[in-house]
């Protein structure tokens, strides 16, 4: 009970300093001509804190006392920017914590992602800290544009805000470019991660949750090294109703390869954090503009209940532009409700063909009245979000006064009816920062973009599905994960996996956990005495039969020729056993398992990072090939196993395409659920269920393959 009490404090205390940090009451800089552009930063944000410098010789930096070391400072600060060589950050910081510092950000390059001596630079500011909060190595900074505080020796082009989103990113100039943004984005905090060597990106998470004026939280990932911790963090989001948007590069090979070259965070698997993100309701999306629309977006309207939208445009152009844009990235663009319709065909007259969505044409185009009316009457369709495509023209050649017009009569409309609306431009230039400013005070959304603003609604949707499911039915972390050890750290080497079971023994140990496997036997006589065996096994089980050869070192049998299927009699065997008598001295003999509906494929695996993940999909032969899968992490329940297989290509197979047969679904989704919690308990390195044969209802599922390899 005190053990629990004693980490209960000091987690405590952890959450204090970092708040020092992040939003500090006095900052100290110490270096020389980063820390005077970090003084500088801070007097042009509107810091009113005081400002100490640090510098062993210099009198003044920018007309502000210096002290000579950290020891010399008037109290212990709340926040220091630490901008001085590699060799010399660990004794900074030191001092820094035994003053009694809240936190530092370490500016200098040459640490962990520059080989051994870096590595070694690292574990000892690791040290140096003793618990005290850092960010970085190798990063530019933390900016706080709430409280106007810059830890940042560099410039910047963000302004103080009441209230935004707060962006965690592993670049540094990733990040300096999102606070040159022009769309509007309002940033509450700018946190560069960098090497992440003593405060990470769930720590740092967990710090923006503390703070009620971030809206969002939008991180730059190139990898996940403290799986727990992140799952931590992001649940605590979930449960607090604080979005989280995740940029993540490594998707590809060469992005992978790049990430490992830039910084020493550890790039995962990519399909894994895909799914570490669908648990976690993150919204993962993949480009800049994207990262900084969903932001917004969740900004102003939060997460959303579904991807039900109309548009209303008076351009027929842009109506298809944004139906072809919500098919392709994941929106609704369902038929309006009779009532509804019946009143705009009553505003906009016979000549405008009603439908979602709305090419309302020009005849009211200038008319405020009416098309206040007509925007009102969309509104009211109760779906999720409402759009107005709309790009103002140029100021400096025309005169917007129409465009004008047609906005403010959207946005009173969405006043008055008080529902999510947004005004959205085809180009990024078509709202001007002035026009999106005003949009944002009257609580409508200026998205620059159609695809980007599409791909922004199925991301707000799909974390509005999250939370749900999570107040339902509670979210479970992914099991059997914890934080990686420094790269520096000694450790034992991991013993692997033991060798593979053979498929009868990989069978039986599934039956006994609920998997269906079909009946069979294993000749057990010498390799002369095989055929005559095996024809008598057939024989007693009912042909036709399926004769293997088996052996573990046959992983894949039907490459080797190890398998034949169909065979009607006890000759078919005999000549059967015969051919593979060079692949094996036994061979496993079962009952044919006839008319499947569908071949699936299961497998789990166990990741160092992620604990057990567990992949279904297409089975047979052309797994590879057809590569249908979806990947959980486990556990993973019934109903989330139920929706991996509806993603599936083939799942309208199994619920009988075209009139086809069904499949027996729950009879497939036990036998995935039991696959995945036999290694989940037992164990297991591995396992591999290819094909398990879903048969009609009724009739069950039936693993006819197997792979299993248990921890050494």
């Amino acid at each position: 009970m005190t053990g629990r009490s004693d980490e209960t404090r000091t987690a405590s205390g952890r959450s204090q300093r970092l708040r020092r940090l992040l939003s500090p009451r006095h900052i100290a800089v110490v270096g020389g001509d980063s820390a005077a552009e970090a003084i500088r930063q801070c007097r042009a944000i509107g810091f009113t804190g005081r400002i100490w410098p640090v510098h062993p010789r210099r009198e003044h930096i920018e007309g502000l006392p210096c002290h000579r070391t950290v020891a010399e400072l008037p109290e212990a600060p709340d926040a220091a920017l630490v901008a001085v060589p590699n060799t010399a950050t660990a004794p900074v910081l030191a001092e820094l914590a035994a003053r009694g510092a809240g936190g530092a950000v370490c500016y200098a390059a040459g640490f962990a992602e520059d080989g051994a001596d870096g590595a070694r630079l690292q574990e000892e500011l690791r040290e140096a800290a003793a618990g005290m909060p850092v960010v970085g190595p190798n990063c530019i900074g933390v900016l706080n544009y709430l409280d106007g505080s810059a830890l940042w020796a560099d410039q910047h082009g963000g302004a103080r805000v009441a209230s935004g989103v707060a962006v965690i990113t592993q670049s540094g100039n990733i990040a300096q470019n999102l606070t040159m943004q022009r769309r509007s984005v309002p940033l509450a905090y700018v946190v560069t991660a960098g090497n992440g060597a003593v405060t990470g990106v769930p720590e740092l998470v967990e710090g923006m949750l503390d703070d009620p004026r971030v809206s969002a939280i939008g991180l730059h990932l190139e990898g996940i090294d403290d799986v727990a911790g992140f799952s931590r963090a992001a649940l605590r989001a979930l449960e607090a109703g604080v979005p989280v948007v995740a940029l993540k590069t490594g998707s590809s090979e060469l992005g992978a390869q790049a990430n490992l070259s830039h910084t020493s965070s550890l790039a995962g698997s990519d399909v894994l954090c895909d799914a570490l993100f669908r648990r976690l309701g993150v919204a993962r999306v993949h480009e800049v503009g994207t990262f900084l629309e969903t932001l917004k977006l969740l900004h102003v309207h939060g997460a959303l209940a579904g991807t039900r939208v109309t548009s209303a445009s008076c351009s027929g152009g842009e109506a298809a532009l944004i139906a072809d844009a919500a098919q392709r990235h994941g929106a609704q663009l369902p038929e309006l409700p009779a009532g509804v319709a019946a009143r705009l065909r009553q505003v906009l007259g016979e000549h405008v063909h009603v439908a979602n969505p709305l090419d309302y044409h020009t005849y009211i185009w200038g008319d405020a009245e009416a098309q206040r009316a007509c925007f009102t009457a969309l509104q009211g369709s109760g779906f999720d979000l409402n759009l107005l495509l709309l790009d103002l023209p140029r100021e400096d050649r025309c005169t917007p006064r129409l465009w004008t017009t047609t906005m403010d009569a959207y946005t009173s409309a969405a006043q008055e009816t008080g529902v999510p609306a947004c005004v959205v431009s085809s180009l990024p230039e078509g709202l001007p920062e002035d026009v999106s400013a005003r949009l944002l005070d009257r609580g409508v959304a200026p998205m620059h973009g159609m695809a980007d603003c599409v791909r922004a609604i199925a991301a707000a949707g799909e974390i509005g599905q999250a939370r749900r499911r999570h107040h339902t039915q509670g979210t479970l972390p992914p099991g059997g994960t914890a934080p990686q050890a420094p790269a520096s750290s000694a450790a034992s080497p991991a013993a692997g996996p033991s060798a593979p079971l053979d498929e009868y023994a990989a069978k039986q140990a599934l039956s006994a956990h609920g998997v269906r496997v079909p009946r069979g036997q294993v000749t057990r006589q010498r390799a002369d005495r095989a055929p005559d065996e095996a024809a008598d096994l057939a024989a007693g089980l009912g042909f036709p039969v399926v004769v293997k050869a088996l052996s573990p070192a046959l992983a894949h049998k039907s490459e080797a020729g190890g398998v034949r299927v169909g065979l009607a009699d006890g000759e078919a065997v005999r000549a059967a056993v015969r051919a593979m008598a060079s692949l094996a001295d036994r061979f496993l003999v079962e009952q044919m398992v006839r008319e499947p509906v569908a071949e699936l494929i299961i497998g789990v695996h166990r990741d160092p990072q992620f604990g057990h993940a567990l992949t279904v999909g297409a089975g047979g032969v052309l797994v590879e090939l057809v590569r249908d899968t979806a990947t959980l992490l486990l556990p993973a329940g019934r109903e989330e196993i139920e929706d991996a297989l509806a993603s599936l290509r083939i799942w309208p197979v199994l619920k009988g395409f075209r009139g086809g047969p069904q499949g027996d679904l729950a009879a497939a989704v036990d036998a995935v659920h039991a696959v995945a919690e036999y290694a989940r308990r037992a164990g297991v390195a591995e396992i591999d269920v290819n094909p398990l044969l879903v048969l009609p209802p009724g009739h069950g599922a039936v693993a006819v393959d197997a792979l299993v390899r248990h921890e050494a």
